[in-house]
């Protein structure tokens, strides 16, 4: 017997129509009727004829809502005897061939080491928060942003603020203060890299170890922009690592939040060829096209998380 491991990326399309199940990445077993967007790719390997049944394994399991420009995963596909191993090439085309829902698809594949794993050997994860002021109505925005953003009434944050508070939050801490309560995590301490609050008044477009913790972080960054909170308070929550904290309860909505991008070590020159996930590098990653005009104010929140 052959045996292969492959690791594919992949992204869910943000251009496409909302996707029906809204279940996260996670596969649901069982007789639920809600699907994952690990059962459609499990769906579309069975079309492999491995001799095993495939099994991704994730990078980043996000939460329900939340939208993946570039995730990650590998999988084995032991073929039959003396049936070559797939080529990344052609593995990508028969994924996608068989891919059920349009949201849904394989950037690119490459061969790896029998010992890769796409969670534990992912050096970092940037996730990208996209934010829409001044909209006290759905008609402030424009029908293409509806589960792509947060829309929040107020006018204006106060970004100087946020990008204070944000320089708290830089570099190896225990984050169990923005982890949910219960959560099964072994460890709590991340290092956060980068930080940054980008307005953008031009566009009509509004632009990151759980998303639900970048989601937390969201939500006090946020808060701070609202004058609800001061850049030291956020220093105090991140030191008091009480997930059950009264500001705690803030949690950013979840259709605001994009997985922007998963990096490996020995990895990242393969992944800087492939256009696809260069292109979810570039500062608007959603810049490409251009829909109805809008009259809410731009931002984005962007962390780099390893």
């Amino acid at each position: 017997m052959l045996r292969e491991q492959e690791t594919g990326k992949w992204g869910q399309d943000p251009g496409a129509p909302p996707n029906p199940f809204s279940c996260g990445v996670a596969a649901v077993r069982g007789t639920q009727r809600a699907v994952g967007v690990l059962n459609y790719l499990e769906e579309a390997a069975e079309r492999l004829n491995s001799v095993l049944p495939v099994k991704f394994i994730i990078s980043s399991r996000t939460d329900a809502g939340v939208h993946a420009l570039c995730n990650a995963a590998h999988l084995d596909v032991q073929r039959r005897s003396g049936q070559p191993p797939f080529s990344p090439e052609i593995l990508t085309h028969a994924l996608n061939s068989h891919l059920k829902h349009p949201a849904i698809r394989v950037l690119q594949s490459f061969r790896v080491p029998s010992n890769f794993h796409a969670r534990y050997a992912a050096t970092s994860r940037t996730y990208l928060y996209r934010l829409a002021t001044g909209c006290p109505g759905l008609a402030q925005l424009s029908v293409f942003e509806r589960n792509r953003c947060w829309a929040l009434r107020a006018d204006c944050l106060d970004v100087a603020a946020m990008r204070e508070a944000a320089q708290h939050l830089l570099g190896t801490h225990d984050f169990s203060a923005f982890q949910s309560a219960g959560s099964p995590s072994t460890s709590t301490v991340r290092t956060l890299r980068r930080a940054s609050v980008s307005p953008d008044p031009a566009s009509p477009f509004v632009l990151p170890q759980e998303s639900r913790q970048v989601r937390r972080m969201t939500a006090i960054l946020v808060a701070v922009g609202l004058g609800a909170l001061t850049p030291t308070q956020v220093k105090v929550i991140l030191e008091s690592r009480d997930p059950l904290g009264r500001h705690q309860t803030r949690v950013a909505p979840a259709h605001g939040l994009f997985l922007k991008s998963v990096l490996y070590r020995d990895l990242e020159d393969l992944a800087a060829q492939n256009p696809a996930c260069t292109q979810q590098e570039s500062p608007a990653p959603l810049g490409a096209f251009r829909p109805e005009t809008s009259s809410a104010k731009a931002g984005g929140l962007e962390s780099c998380l390893q």
